[in-house]
């Protein structure tokens, strides 16, 4: 006889209702003041231990750096701490990895290649059509107070991006895009990500490089499922990379770096036709010359690859990365080559003296 009763007072009181599955609508009229206590509502919710949420989350990985757990990022107009530093969900690196990036490397407190990186990022930029892009001065000003904030000035990796920026309303049109470009500076402490003294190992992909029918190599820009299949590939078979073949059957490049071979005394490597022009290859290409040793710049067949007196490839964080073997073929006598060597010294003394200076506060 109380069943009635208890249900419409007590249980009610109590809230025993079963939770609700979507929340009411939101109250717009408290849409600033949600914005404005939002930071501080997140500070306080990642030290709080979760005991529900719609997706459960996975257990925090260990970083391959710990020092990175504590890092400073440029997003936009300003600095932010690590766990802050997001990009909208209408910006176009989210909508269709609408962007463009570049790696840069810090020695000795200095940025090497950065006026070459920066051509290269206005290049692609342009041709990609992007309009209100920040200036020169300003994306190095950004560049400078990042490195600045986190105290890197050795060892350092950067990774530059520029999105063509946040849209008005999701979808494809660029006309879209009316806030600006969104500029994001994410510097890293980073160790060799290759071995360059033994050497590493290739597989060659399935997945080919991208024709310039399809889309310029020439333009570095973020949309890298291409090279991101040909990686997944170098995995599976753990191997360190994966070579990606042209659409003809030619070797173009691996899904991360620049590829060269030495064979009988000349160097070659392939036309920068399906890869990245490189920073790092075109540096390599004139020590070559500097050396003293025949540049041959042609299409290459993976056979050639195979039977190579020596290997390597280029790239910003792996500077050169000797190849020891190919598709289980062993390169030369499966060690570090002369050629290899002699080049991989006069990068490193090149790295040493060259690049531009990182302004500290110190300075006046």
């Amino acid at each position: 006889m109380w069943a009635p009763w208890w249900y419409k007072s007590v249980h009610n009181s109590t809230h025993f209702a079963p939770r609700r599955k979507y929340p009411r609508p939101f109250p717009f009229s408290f849409y600033d003041v949600l914005e404005q206590s939002l930071p501080f509502y997140n500070f306080l919710k990642r030290n709080v231990r979760q005991t529900s949420s719609l997706l459960k989350p996975l257990p925090v990985p260990d970083l391959p750096v710990p020092e990175n757990a504590k890092l400073l990022s440029w997003v936009g107009d300003e600095i932010l701490p690590r766990e802050s530093a997001k990009v909208s969900v209408f910006d176009s690196v989210v909508q269709g990895g609408d962007a463009v990036w570049e790696g840069l490397r810090v020695y000795n407190g200095k940025i090497f290649k950065l006026e070459e990186h920066l051509d290269r990022m206005f290049d692609s930029a342009k041709a990609l059509a992007f309009i209100n892009v920040p200036t020169r001065d300003e994306i190095k000003e950004a560049i400078f107070r990042t490195l600045n904030a986190n105290g890197m000035f050795d060892n350092t990796h950067i990774r530059l991006t520029l999105t063509r920026g946040k849209k008005v309303t999701s979808g494809m049109s660029p006309a879209f895009n009316r806030y600006g470009c969104t500029l994001i500076v994410l510097a890293e402490w980073k160790p060799p990500v290759y071995d360059n003294e033994s050497g590493i190992e290739l597989v060659t992909a399935t997945t080919r490089r991208n024709s310039p029918n399809n889309l310029d190599s020439k333009i570095h820009h973020n949309n890298l499922l291409n090279n991101i299949l040909a990686k997944v590939e170098g995995n599976n078979a753990n191997a360190d990379d994966a070579i990606m073949l042209d659409k003809d059957g030619y070797v173009s490049e691996t899904n991360a770096t620049n590829i060269f071979l030495v064979k009988k005394g000349r160097v070659l490597t392939p036309h920068a036709d399906y890869c990245l022009p490189g920073i790092t290859r075109a540096t390599v290409m004139e020590l070559v010359e500097k050396e003293n040793f025949v540049l041959v710049e042609r299409r290459i067949s993976l056979s050639e690859f195979h039977t190579a007196d020596e290997v390597w490839t280029t790239g910003t964080m792996g500077e050169l990365s000797p190849v020891v073997k190919i598709d289980g073929r062993v390169i030369g006598d499966g060690k570090v080559g002369p050629v290899t060597r002699r080049l991989q010294n006069a990068y490193k003394l090149l790295t040493e003296n060259a690049g531009v200076p990182i302004p500290t506060n110190t300075e006046k």
